[in-house]
C-alpha cells in the first residue's frame, strides 16, 4: 500500500512513518519545515519527501493519506484529498487500527516529560531483554531510530494530549486503549487549542475511561491538578511515587546525577547516570515504575537505568569549543525552562550559563506564559531572548521584570556574534527552542571553532 503523510517531519508523524516503512509499506511524505534529526531519520529509511503542500504530490493517487494535526481546510494538498475523496485518516487513528492491536500498550503522558519518560520506558524494557515496539517523539540515544514494530507485544508510546487532526478535535491520547499509564505533571499548555487547565483536564479524564480495570496509572504524589482528574472517577489501579507514597527516592548527589530508590523505607537500588535535575529523577522513578508492571523488577531496573542516553534535543551537548559549552534543548514552557536551567545549575556550579530562548511554540507566540517567563531563567546568570517575527507582543517587558541580565535580540546572527565575544572560560550556552532556530546549533559551534 502506498501511504502519503501531509506534516511528516513532525516528530510523531515522522515516526509513523518509520513504522509504516517497517510493515513493509510504500510511504511518502509532504512538509514545509525539513530539518535533522527527523528529515536525516525520515531518508535513511528511504522515504522520499516532498517539500510544500502543492496538490500535484498526489498524482498518482495514494491508496491512504495521513493527515498531520498541523494541517488545517485551505491546506492545497488537504482540498485536493477532500475534492477527490480520496481515502484518509490521522495519525493516532492510523497507529490504533494498525499498529496497536493485541499489544501491551505503555502511554506515557503529562505536560513535560514525555519523550524522556517513553525513551526511559523503551530502554529498561529493551535493555532486560523484552525487546519493545516504541513511538517516541524525539531521537532516543540508546536507539537508532524513534519508532519501530518491536518484537513482542509491549509497546510504548509518547502519548499527547494536542488534538488529533482538523477533523478530530480529540486528543491524541484517547486513541491508544493503554493497559500502562504514566501521568508525569499536568499544567495549562497549548493556549491555541484548550481554553484552560479544566479542559485539558477533561481529555485526561477521557483517558483515564479508556484504561481496563487490572490496568495501572502511574503518577508522582503531590500532582494536585492530576488529582483531581483521578477524582471525577477512576477504575484502575493507581500507584503514586515519592513523599508519603509506597516508593520513594532519596537525592544521593543535589544534582539528581544520583539517587537511591526506596521503597516501603527499605533500599531497593541506586541509579548512577548522565541526567541531571529533580525532573529527571522524577522521570526515572516513573519509567522504573510502569517498567516494573509489565515484568521488570524495579532493583534490575536500578541497573538498566544507569545505561540510559539520554534524548536528541534534551540539554544534548551538541559542541564544546574552548571552554565553551553549547546545548540544544526542546524547552518551551516556562516550568520546564526552570527545571532544565536549575538542573544544569547544581550540575556545574558557578560556571556561568546563559540561556538563549526562542520563544517558538504556539501557546508562548500567543503570549500566554509571557508574566512567568522572567522568573523561570533565575538559575541562569544571563538570558538572551530572540525575538521571533509573527509574534504580536514584545519581550521587552520580560527583559524588564528580569532579575538576571537580559537582553532582546531578533537575528540568529547576532545572537551568534553576541555568544563569540565573550572569553569562554568555562561557559555554559543553552539553546531553547521547540524548533529549528534557524540551524543556530550548528553556526554557532562553527563560529567558535572560527574564533
Amino acid at each position: 500500500m502506498h501511504i502519503h503523510i501531509l506534516g511528516i517531519c513532525g516528530t510523531f508523524m515522522g515516526s509513523l512513518a518509520q513504522l509504516a516503512r517497517d510493515m513493509g509499506h510504500r510511504v511518502t511524505g509532504a512538509d514545509t519545515n525539513v530539518y535533522p534529526p527527523m528529515s536525516d531519520q525520515l531518508r535513511a529509511a528511504g522515504i522520499e519527501i516532498h517539500e510544500g503542500y502543492d496538490a500535484a504530490q498526489l498524482d498518482p493517487a495514494p491508496d491512504l493519506v495521513v493527515i498531520g494535526n498541523a494541517m488545517s481546510r485551505g491546506n492545497p494538498a488537504v482540498e485536493e484529498v477532500l475534492n477527490r475523496g480520496l481515502r484518509y485518516t490521522s495519525g493516532p487513528q492510523m497507529l490504533a487500527d494498525v499498529v496497536l492491536p493485541d499489544r501491551w500498550v505503555i502511554a506515557v503522558a503529562g505536560t513535560h516529560g514525555k519523550t524522556t519518560t517513553a525513551s526511559m520506558v523503551s530502554w529498561l524494557l529493551e535493555a532486560a531483554g523484552m525487546a519493545p515496539g516504541f513511538l517516541i517523539g524525539g531521537v532516543p540515544g540508546n536507539f537508532p531510530v524513534s519508532a519501530r514494530l518491536g518484537e513482542t507485544p509491549f509497546f510504548v508510546v509518547e502519548a499527547d494530549e494536542y488534538d488529533t487532526a482538523f477533523f478530530d478535535k480529540r486528543s491524541k491520547f484517547i486513541h491508544y486503549r493503554p493497559r500502562t499509564v504514566i501521568l508525569n505533571n499536568l499544567e495549562f499548555d497549548h493556549a491555541d487549542i484548550f481554553e484552560n487547565l479544566g479542559a485539558i483536564q477533561k481529555q485526561f479524564h477521557h483517558l483515564i475511561r479508556t484504561i481496563p480495570g487490572n490496568g495501572r496509572i502511574i503518577l508522582p504524589s503531590g500532582e494536585m491538578a492530576l488529582e483531581e482528574v483521578l477524582d471525577k472517577g477512576c477504575w484502575s489501579e493507581v500507584e503514586r511515587f515519592g513523599a508519603g507514597a509506597g516508593v520513594d527516592v532519596q537525592l544521593l548527589k543535589d544534582d539528581g546525577s544520583h539517587f537511591a530508590v526506596l521503597e516501603n523505607g527499605s533500599k531497593v537500588g541506586e541509579v548512577r547516570w548522565g541526567q541531571t535535575g529533580v525532573h529527571s529523577v522524577n522521570n526515572g522513578m516513573a519509567a522504573l515504575l510502569a517498567a516494573r508492571h509489565v515484568g521488570v523488577p524495579l532493583a534490575q531496573g536500578c541497573e538498566l537505568l544507569a545505561d540510559f542516553l539520554g534524548v536528541k534535543r534534551r540539554m544534548e551537548l551538541v559542541g564544546e569549543i574552548g571552554g565553551v559549552r553549547v546545548y540544544d534543548d526542546f524547552a518551551h514552557h516556562p516550568t520546564a525552562i526552570a527545571t532544565t536551567l536549575e538542573g544544569l545549575r547544581k550540575k556545574v556550579g558557578t560556571e556561568k550559563i546563559i540561556a538563549v530562548i526562542e520563544p517558538r511554540s504556539n501557546t508562548m507566540r500567543m503570549g500566554a506564559h509571557r508574566d512567568k517567563l522572567a522568573n523561570s531563567v533565575l538559575a541562569a546568570d544571563e538570558v538572551i531572548w530572540y525575538q521571533p517575527e509573527g509574534i504580536n507582543w514584545s519581550l521587552d517587558d520580560v527583559v524588564k521584570a528580569s532579575e538576571v541580565p537580559a537582553k532582546t535580540l531578533s537575528s540568529i546572527d547576532a545572537v551568534i556574534a553576541d555568544i563569540c565575544s565573550r572569553d569562554g572560560a568555562l561557559l555554559n550556552v543553552v539553546v531553547m527552542s521547540n524548533g529549528g532556530f534557524g540551524g543556530i546549533h550548528r553556526k554557532l559551534v562553527e563560529a567558535l571553532q572560527r574564533r
